[in-house]
């Protein structure tokens, strides 16, 4: 019998990495191919995609995420109907029965309340911004805004948790995980993908699930980069540790990694091989793109003083841009402290001075450099808030509560249209009037700009092929210039 040739012991697993030894086999040797310094990550980091689908329009992303979900009829969506009918509640008709927060649920009347915030049109396109966004106003002909959003979530983790990786459970790729999985690294000395958390803003818990690989191999996890002299943790070598030695360390590392991968064949033994060698060449790279002192006087002209405090919106944003220079793919900045409840003129306030000036600075630097015509930028939160008051209205004060029926975002560079409006709202800023925009619509057309077709980017798991979009999802044109 040929069987009795077999070993026994021989596990599934085992077996079926046997078979795998083909092609990872050959990965593993061309990642371990002397010298190892030198070793060409790129197969490891190349992306799935041999190709994109169509030429991009975009190379690179940088999203503002605001974490907490912005006021859009305190900053974008002007509404005079709401002057008018300040403190009268809100229509049965309007609202027509659709679901509310526990947090306002209870209350006896939902009174509409106006913005405090005067409105103004702007520039040639003459869209509506309230004062609490002067610096943004000088840019919005370059701006593309998205102001029939909407999203199914209500509460914050599951909306957010939504935006960032295509579905409200944890559990599967962020949105900068696929690209990296799809196109790779450009930059084999940085991270294609990034994050960065503004270090003063911690209103509320923001997990690392968020920008995680899930069930991608995970080379493709955003890493994050922290404030003050350590950006990356645990890259600086121990005290006493040369970095003649830890290449040697790495050297002989890489080589029991090989004999484990003969054995067992398993794709992420390649994986961790190709993130020690890519944290090697960070011990170098990092330190350089964080280091800001060669920056002139101008940049912090444009940017603010606040740019030269580790960890601000600001520093992040100038940190961005750095990284947009090297060829990072998608760098993602959080800014945290959105959630208005109450006392939303005085926080709200304080939410506009950190990224107002931060945010122009970005795009017009992004602009004088020739980066933002393939540099998509985007800024937005996970839903809007209520056209009525949480809690008691007064005079001077007001809070929100959250709105996933329509929210406006905002986009520029890398292929939208600049100076041009998608989509509107009825007269009490509640529903949409016309042009809906899913968070799966904003993520197909998120990835058609980076070249590929939303509905071709799958990995299979579990049985199954997953996608960022689920089983939704349609291409807007009518922002894409």
């Amino acid at each position: 019998m040929f069987c009795t040739h077999m070993n026994v012991g021989l596990s599934r697993r085992d077996f079926l990495g046997k078979f795998a030894l083909g092609l990872g086999g050959i990965a593993l040797s061309e990642l371990l191919s002397p010298p190892l310094a030198a070793a060409p990550a790129s197969n490891a980091f190349a992306g799935a995609l041999a190709a994109t689908h169509h030429a991009p329009r975009a190379k690179r992303i940088i999203y503002l995420f605001m974490a907490g979900g912005p006021s859009q009829l305190d900053l974008f969506d002007y509404k005079p109907v709401l002057e008018k009918r300040h403190g009268e509640d809100l229509p049965a008709s309007v609202r027509m029965g659709q679901r509310l927060t526990g947090m306002s649920a209870n209350q006896a009347r939902l009174p509409l309340a106006r913005s405090i915030f005067p409105f103004a049109r702007h520039g040639r396109s003459g869209a509506w911004m309230s004062d609490l966004l002067p610096w943004t106003s000088r840019i919005v002909d370059d701006l593309c805004f998205v102001r029939s959003m909407h999203t199914p979530h209500i509460n914050h983790d599951p909306a957010i948790t939504f935006f960032q990786t295509g579905h409200q459970l944890p559990g599967r790729p962020s949105m900068g995980s696929w690209l990296s999985y799809g196109l790779g690294s450009v930059n084999q000395n940085l991270p294609a993908f990034i994050v960065l958390v503004s270090k003063d803003r911690i209103d509320q818990p923001l997990y690392a699930r968020l920008w995680g690989n899930a069930f991608l191999p995970s080379i493709h996890q955003g890493v994050q980069f922290r404030a003050g002299s350590e950006p990356v943790m645990y890259l600086r070598n121990p005290a006493g540790v040369s970095a003649a030695g830890r290449r040697q360390m790495l050297d002989r590392l890489a080589e029991l990694h090989a004999q484990q991968f003969e054995s067992l064949g398993d794709p992420e033994i390649a994986a961790r091989v190709a993130q020690y060698e890519m944290a090697f060449r960070m011990q170098t790279s990092v330190p350089e793109v964080a280091d800001l002192s060669s920056e002139p006087a101008s940049t912090f002209e444009l940017y603010g003083e606040e740019a030269r405090q580790p960890g601000t919106f600001a520093a992040n944003c100038l940190l961005a841009r750095r990284m947009a220079e090297r060829d990072v793919r998608f760098i993602q900045l959080y800014h945290p402290g959105w959630d208005q409840h109450g006392s939303l003129p005085k926080q709200i306030r304080r939410q506009c001075a950190d990224v107002d000036r931060a945010g122009y600075a970005l795009v017009t630097d992004l602009k004088q450099r020739g980066l933002l015509d393939d540099t998509l930028v985007v800024w937005g939160g996970e839903f809007g808030r209520t056209n009525y008051s949480q809690g008691k209205l007064t005079a001077d004060d007001y809070g929100r509560d959250h709105h996933p029926r329509c929210f406006t975002l905002w986009m520029t560079g890398g292929g939208v249209k600049r100076g041009f409006s998608h989509g509107e709202t009825d007269e009490f800023g509640y529903n949409i009037a016309a042009n809906p925009v899913s968070v799966h619509d904003l993520q197909a057309t998120i990835l058609h700009l980076m070249g590929v077709d939303h509905e071709r980017l799958t990995f299979k798991s579990l049985g199954r092929n997953f996608r960022l979009t689920d089983v939704e999802g349609q291409l807007v044109p009518d922002i894409i210039a």
